[in-house]
């Protein structure tokens, strides 16, 4: 059959179709002898495919609707290649059904494909008890969510959906498509015939609460209160999961008495446990209605997006909330929605210290970070350590002799920066210091030392401070090696501000023309002598081209 499939249709011609066509014949001698599983309906699928390429799609869109039914193994392909052309050959299509049931599935197959409403009202017209007209309210419902018009616009069927004077009108007006889909699903739910009338109240409600009309939309649901089955988990949930959302989409203010009304339903959605509900955005809208209010703190709570991390007032607040001992019952419930722990407001606001370098006082708040969280933040690579090309993957991949956490880095860089300020060794503690600096930033092998789940707000891509330290390391050099290192550096921090848009140095605001003109210039004119100069020469492909520009 796929031999003779491929073999008729390469030189085909539309209409007639040829009775005598091998494939025709071989089905025909077989059909009423085989038995009829998966294969017989692979084979019948060949057969529609050489009506559709014939040109007959009336007979091809009608066998396609039988492969459809047989199996889910055919429902893919079946529903791909099932492609109504006119409403001639559509009308034609429903006169070879055999029984309601033929019927019901051809109306299915062409509610997927374009006019899910109309189909909806054949269906039950057929019958209002299969679950076919089930699927395709789910459909239209997917379709309205997502205010996706386009299955209305295939000019060459008769739309339901329009009136007959908008049928091939491609721009009718959406709010008519609309109105027409809420009379009609209304009506059926009204009607209370369906196999599951709860499930058309419920849709017939979702649809009324989606344009904001509030009152149809909880006469709806009370309806389905009523109808919905024992132990149908996942309806009860879904509805009661609507009525939350309904109940918070008509309120206009939260006061004390509402917070209190809002703990059990709120708490409900957090501990429901069902992974084929589609959770609606509840706490989103909450949010909304707190930011009209002012009340910045609890709308962050409920929408993570609303603060500015790097307002440690912001982040203050937050922590005392998380952190206060007699929380109300409503607050309770709000930091359930909140996404980050203490721990991760501690890590933010040392962090933030951190990159300012105030390393006594990120000492301080990291210390308050759990020991357990600690063990999971251990530096990757060594910190003070630093080649003339990064490779975050070489320095994390090589032997460590001791990995940091956070906590001991920063106490090392205390001890560090002290032994500076006391004058000991001020060229090698600088150099450890901006090497440090440099490896926490964007740029570095220990850059997931910002790595916790907040951290909006650090600038990670600066390179202020640890240009500032190799600055001060090539002040207290002893030799043009030194110097010549630190100013290599140097110039891989101005390098880094170029690329992130910083345009000049900080220091003198002298211009940037290429991201390394100043401290090339300073190395090329002053330490060219030096055998870090070569080496640099040797391995920075970007100082070659400044040394020796491409022409």
């Amino acid at each position: 059959m796929r031999k003779y499939f491929y073999d008729d249709t390469v030189n085909i011609k539309k209409n007639p179709v040829n009775n005598d066509a091998d494939i025709l014949a071989l089905f025909n001698k077989y059909k009423d002898t085989f038995p009829q599983n998966l294969t017989y309906y692979r084979a019948l699928g060949y057969v529609a495919g050489y009506y559709k390429q014939a040109g007959d799609y009336a007979e091809a869109n009608y066998l396609y609707s039988r492969c459809y039914d047989f199996s889910y193994k055919m429902k893919i392909p079946s529903k791909f290649s099932f492609h109504p052309q006119q409403e001639t050959d559509w009308q034609q299509t429903l006169k070879l059904a055999k029984n309601k049931e033929e019927k019901i599935t051809l109306w299915h197959m062409l509610g997927m494909e374009y006019d899910a409403l109309r189909a909806i009202k054949e269906i039950i017209a057929l019958d209002p008890k299969t679950d076919k007209a089930d699927l395709l309210l789910s459909r239209l419902i997917n379709s309205r969510e997502n205010s996706d018009n386009s299955q209305y616009y295939l000019p060459n069927l008769s739309r339901d959906s329009y009136s007959e004077n908008d049928t091939n009108n491609a721009s009718c007006d959406t709010d008519k498509i609309v109105a027409n889909e809420i009379k009609v699903i209304d009506s059926i739910a009204l009607k209370n015939n369906t196999a599951k009338p709860y499930f058309w109240n419920i849709a017939a409600g979702y649809l009324h609460y989606m344009h904001k009309d509030y009152l149809q939309a909880g006469h709806f649901y009370s309806k389905a209160a009523k109808q919905l089955p024992n132990n149908d988990t996942l309806a009860i949930a879904q509805h009661k999961m609507l009525v939350i959302l309904l109940n918070i989409d008509e309120l206009k203010h939260i006061d004390a008495k509402t917070e209190e009304k809002l703990v059990e339903p709120l708490n409900w959605l957090k501990d429901i446990n069902i992974p084929k509900l589609r959770l609606a955005d509840c706490s989103g809208e909450i949010a909304k209605i707190y930011l009209k209010q002012h009340d910045t703190l609890k709308a962050d709570c409920f929408n993570d997006t609303i603060i500015a991390y790097k307002n440690n007032k912001w982040v203050q607040k937050l922590v005392d909330l998380l952190n206060k001992p007699n929380k109300t019952a409503f607050e309770k419930t709000m930091v359930r929605y909140y996404p980050h722990k203490i721990d991760d407001l501690y890590y933010h606001q040392a962090a933030m210290l951190a990159y300012s370098d105030d390393i006594g006082k990120a000492i301080e708040i990291m210390s308050k970070v759990n020991e357990s969280c600690m063990k999971n933040l251990t530096l990757p690579a060594n910190p003070f350590n630093i080649h003339i090309q990064d490779c975050h993957d070489c320095d994390q991949a090589a032997p460590q002799k001791h990995q940091f956490t956070s906590l001991e880095f920063l106490k090392s860089m205390q001890t560090i920066q002290a032994d500076y300020k006391n004058g000991k060794n001020r060229f090698g503690n600088a150099l450890l210091l901006a090497n440090a600096f440099y490896n926490i930033s964007y740029y570095g092998n220990c850059r997931q030392f910002y790595g916790m789940d907040v951290f909006s707000g650090v600038d990670i891509y600066s390179q202020v401070i640890s240009k500032k330290y190799y600055l001060l390391a090539r002040k207290y050099a002893q030799t043009n090696e030194q110097r010549a290192k630190c100013t290599f550096m140097a110039s891989k921090c101005e390098h880094n501000d170029y690329y992130t848009g910083s345009g000049t140095d900080k220091d003198d605001n002298t211009k940037v023309v290429n991201g390394t003109e100043k401290y090339f210039t300073e190395l090329k004119n002053n330490y060219s002598t030096t055998k870090y100069y070569k080496e640099v020469l040797r391995e920075c492909g970007y100082f070659r081209d400044f040394i020796h520009p491409k022409k």
